[in-house]
């Protein structure tokens, strides 16, 4: 290889590692210079793996800098123990500073429920909302299966090891015993619409049977705050974050994908790695646990 091609190659890697680099701090430039601010945290889709939202709470918690925190939900819900994770740990953030949802289009069942974290719920007119309850389906396909000559034969452990087996159809005692679970389940859920809403047990009961509502429904029903949009939300956590108006950058976390150094050495390598590199800062490192330094070192 002439010398020649070599410069050239140096060169054009030189140039792809610094757009690169220079890209990343573009990025993040603004969270580097900024004073207090006020966090937004996006939660988008059927909330099944929580671990990145929780992760991004407890920063906002720890973060000093950040003096309120306006929480972006635009999901049909999901499922149960998720949600509760997450709401716990909405709980912690609520107790240090304010925290303000934001509806977008949807914010039902689990949605919701994260919602009544909050001190405050700002919800669209048109928002689809509610849906309070829970629901257990499963399919009976044995008529199906016996047309098909398709036979099951089952060894189990207990009488109620192939609940909700497609092959038969529930017993009385299981459909009994399921009714209680989600029962016992729904009564959860109106238990953290009852203590984070205000409104009355009795009042609000008859409505919590599983139907949707609107935004402005919603409104009427004491189950949201206010109608506006993510900026009135934004406005909202400023106002109860004591902070003169919405801060011109807001910190906002993005879910990060394949780095450089994952694309190289895989997802595994670099978790395991960050692993270590986030156990040394959090003994005492120079750059400490919420430095721009381990936050760059993600992004790759």
């Amino acid at each position: 290889m002439s010398r020649g091609l070599k410069i050239i190659i140096l060169v054009t890697i030189a140039v792809i590692v610094m757009a690169f680099v220079l890209g990343i701090f573009h990025r993040d430039l603004p969270d580097v210079f900024a004073g207090n601010t006020l966090g937004l945290l996006r939660v988008e889709g059927v909330i099944t793996d929580v671990d990145w939202y929780m992760e991004q709470v407890n920063s906002f918690r720890t973060n000093d800098r950040v003096k309120g925190v306006v929480l972006r939900i635009d999901s049909p819900g999901g499922a149960v123990a998720p949600t509760q994770e997450l709401y716990d740990e909405l709980l912690k953030l609520k107790s240090k500073k304010p925290l303000v949802v934001s509806m977008g289009t949807v914010a039902a069942s689990g949605g919701y429920y994260l919602s009544c974290a909050s001190d405050w719920i700002v919800a669209n007119p048109g928002t689809i909302t509610g849906s309070i309850g829970v629901i257990m389906e499963f399919t009976n396909m044995e008529e199906l299966f016996g047309k098909l000559g398709i036979r099951n034969e089952t060894i189990k452990s207990g009488a109620h090891k192939d609940m909700g087996s497609p092959f038969r159809e529930l017993t009385k005692e299981e459909r009994t015993l399921l009714t209680e679970m989600v029962k016992d389940v729904r009564e959860q859920f109106v238990e953290a619409v009852v203590a984070g809403r205000p409104v009355e047990f009795e009042k609000i009961n008859p409505y919590l049977d599983g139907r949707i509502f609107t935004g402005r429904q919603a409104l009427n029903l004491g189950l949201v705050d206010e109608l506006g949009n993510i900026n009135v939300a934004l406005e909202k956590a400023a106002e109860l974050a004591g902070l003169p108006g919405v801060p011109s950058k807001i910190l906002e976390p993005k879910k990060r994908g394949r780095g450089l150094i994952a694309l190289l050495f895989g997802r595994s390598f670099t978790d395991q790695l960050e692993t270590v590199t986030l156990a040394w800062a959090q003994r005492g490192g120079v750059f400490g646990k919420n430095s721009r330094f381990l936050q760059l070192w993600r992004a790759f």
